[in-house]
C-alpha cells in the first residue's frame, strides 16, 4: 500500500480538560438541535461550566471552535479508512466502512452544522475541502498503485473514479445518517463496499480478494 502523507488541517491532538469540556458541550448542544449559526459563545460556557474568558483562551472564536470538532471526527474517519489495503479484501472493507458509518453517525449534528457554516463561511468551506482532499488522494494513489501491479485495468481513470466515491460516498453517508436508523447500518455498509469493489476496483464478481 502507497504511503500517505496526511495533511491536518487543524490540531487533534488531546486536548485540555477546559478545551475538551468546551467541545463536549458544544456537541451536546448541537446533538440536541441548536442552530450553530445562532449559538452563542455565553450558551456553549455555560453548557461547559466555564467562564467566557476560558472560551477564548482555547478557541479564537465560534469557527475555530467548529473547525476543531470536525477535525476530530474527519481524523476518526480517515483512521479507520485508510487503515485498509485492497490485498484485505471486499469484507474487511464492509466492516471499514461500517466503522466510517458510526463515526458519521456520532458526529452527525458535527456534520449538519458544518453544511450549514460552510455556505457562508470561506474558512469553514476551505478546511472541508481540504479535509476530503486527504480522502481523495489516499484513495488516487490505491487506485494507481492496483494498476501498476495489474490488479486494475489499465483504462481505468483513478481521478474521475474517485470524485464518484469519494464525494457520492461522503454524501450518501451523511443520507443515510440522517435518514435511517442504525439497524441499516451493516446493510448500507456492505453495499458501499460492494460498489467500490466490483464498480472502482472492477474486482469479478467471484472474486472477493
Amino acid at each position: 500500500m502507497p504511503s500517505i502523507t496526511r495533511r491536518r488541517t487543524a490540531n487533534v491532538g488531546r486536548p485540555t480538560s477546559a478545551e475538551a469540556d468546551i467541545l463536549a458541550a458544544t456537541q451536546r448542544l448541537l446533538i440536541n438541535g441548536a442552530n450553530f449559526t445562532e449559538l452563542g459563545v455565553q450558551q456553549i460556557c455555560t453548557e461547559a461550566g466555564v467562564a467566557r474568558s476560558t472560551f477564548y483562551s482555547h478557541f479564537r472564536d465560534k469557527v475555530d471552535l467548529l473547525v476543531r470538532l470536525a477535525a476530530a471526527f474527519t481524523a476518526s474517519s480517515f483512521d479507520f479508512a485508510s487503515a485498509w489495503a485492497p490485498s484485505d479484501g471486499v469484507e474487511r472493507l464492509a466492516d471499514t466502512f461500517l466503522h466510517v458509518v458510526k463515526v458519521y453517525r456520532e458526529h452527525a449534528a458535527v456534520r449538519r452544522a458544518l453544511a450549514e457554516v460552510a455556505t457562508y463561511d470561506a474558512t469553514v468551506r476551505d478546511f472541508w475541502s481540504a479535509e476530503l482532499d486527504q480522502f481523495t488522494d489516499w484513495t488516487i494513489a490505491l487506485l494507481r498503485a492496483e494498476q501498476e501491479a495489474g490488479r486494475a485495468p489499465a483504462d481505468l481513470d483513478p481521478v474521475s473514479a474517485t470524485r464518484v466515491i469519494v464525494m457520492g460516498g461522503e454524501r450518501a453517508l451523511v443520507a443515510h445518517v440522517t435518514a435511517e436508523d442504525s439497524g441499516s447500518d451493516a446493510a448500507f455498509a456492505r453495499e458501499l463496499a460492494l460498489t467500490w469493489w466490483y464498480g472502482v476496483y472492477r474486482r469479478p464478481a467471484d472474486h472477493s480478494k
